[in-house]
């Protein structure tokens, strides 16, 4: 199904009748990552899911966003198809924007459930803070006036040298969006939460460490971190019988 939010034609699913769940899915993706979830659920709840703009059918924002643009945008999205106090799931930067909006009384979820979320600046080895001040200085030189009109090769192989797969395979309008998300820490936020809130997490995740899941777990006071072992940032799909296991007993 398709509905417009402010001009842009958003792809979403909506199944089942009942209690609602909205499930907003990571950078890239899409509600599809979702299936085992929604098949689980739908016979007992209502379960809705969208795809965020730019991602696999849904159109693309013409400027960059901000967090507070995602926020805005689920709540119109909310708004639109009569949702009201939904459990909400978050995977990666759907927990980031899932977070956000708990915290500062955007929604009131009677239940959240993050998966592998973002939300946090991880901090960057010696490496990582040397590769991002290189491509700084670089960016800085190939964009000079002088050398502008010469230099767009040059700086497309400088980020697909320095940047991560994510920001590479994205437009121009996406990967500022995704700059200014990574760059938004909510850790002094989150705290406000006081929904019971289920965290389940990789033990390998490397893009939202599990060392993340910890810090958002202590500064949630009514939350409980589930591990699930030899999985990555998807451990909800590598292992989803486990997965929706714990789901299904922190539901009911």
């Amino acid at each position: 199904m398709n509905i417009n939010i402010d001009g842009l034609n958003i792809k979403y699913t909506d199944e089942g009748s009942g209690q609602p769940v909205l499930l907003l899915h990571g950078w890239n993706s899409s509600y599809t990552v979702y299936g085992g979830i929604i098949n689980l659920l739908k016979s007992r709840y209502r379960v809705v899911a969208l795809n965020f703009p730019g991602c696999d059918g849904s159109d693309t924002m013409e400027s960059p966003w901000t967090l507070d643009d995602y926020c805005t945008f689920v709540l119109k999205f909310m708004a639109a198809l009569n949702i009201k106090d939904p459990i909400m799931f978050g995977h990666s930067h759907g927990g980031r924007v899932t977070l956000k909006m708990a915290a500062e009384g955007m929604v009131n979820p009677p239940k959240i459930v993050l998966l592998d979320s973002a939300g946090l600046i991880p901090k960057k080895s010696l490496k990582q803070k040397f590769k991002a001040k290189s491509f700084k200085v670089i960016k800085w030189f190939l964009t000079l006036p002088i050398i502008k009109n010469f230099s767009q090769g040059l700086l497309d192989k400088a980020r697909a040298y320095y940047g991560s797969a994510d920001y590479n395979a994205a437009p121009e309008v996406l990967r500022k969006t995704l700059v200014s998300l990574v760059n938004t820490d909510l850790r002094d936020i989150i705290g406000n939460i006081t929904a019971p809130t289920l965290l389940i997490w990789g033990e390998n995740d490397t893009a939202t460490p599990l060392s993340d899941a910890k810090i958002i777990e202590s500064k949630i006071k009514d939350s409980g971190l589930c591990v699930i072992k030899g999985t990555g940032h998807y451990s909800f799909c590598e292992r989803p019988f486990e997965a929706q296991a714990i789901i299904n007993s922190f539901l009911s």
